[in-house]
C-alpha cells in the first residue's frame, strides 16, 4: 500500500478518482493485526486506490476528517466522501470488505 507523503498529495488523491485512505500508525497493534490481509483486500477492490496515512505524521488530516481511532478507513470519489469505517476497534478482513462492498 502506498504511503501518503504530503497534504497536497492527500488533496489530489481525494479529489481525483476513487481512493480509500487507511489511517494507521506503526505502534498500533490493531493496525498490525490487519496488515497481512491488506494486499488481498487491495487486489479484490482494484477499482480503488488504497493509501496508508500515518496518523502521527498527518494529525491535521485526521482532525479535519474526525478520525480519532485507528485503524480507520475513509473512502472518497472525486472529492465526495463515499463512506467511513472509523473506530478504535480491531477490524477483521470480513468487516473491511463489507464496508468497501457497501460503497459501490
Amino acid at each position: 500500500m502506498k504511503h501518503l507523503e504530503s497534504i497536497e498529495e492527500f488533496t489530489q488523491l481525494r479529489e481525483n478518482g476513487r481512493t480509500i485512505f487507511m489511517f494507521s500508525a506503526n505502534w498500533c497493534p490493531d493496525c498490525r493485526f490487519i496488515d497481512p490481509v491488506l494486499p488481498e483486500i487491495e487486489a479484490k477492490f482494484s477499482e480503488f486506490t488504497f493509501i496508508y496515512v500515518d496518523r502521527d505524521d498527518f494529525i491535521d488530516i485526521c482532525q479535519q476528517l474526525d478520525v480519532y481511532g485507528i485503524p480507520s478507513f475513509v473512502a472518497f470519489e472525486n472529492g465526495k466522501e463515499l463512506g467511513r469505517f472509523v473506530s478504535k476497534d480491531r477490524k477483521t478482513q470480513e468487516e473491511i470488505e463489507a464496508f468497501i462492498t457497501g460503497l459501490n
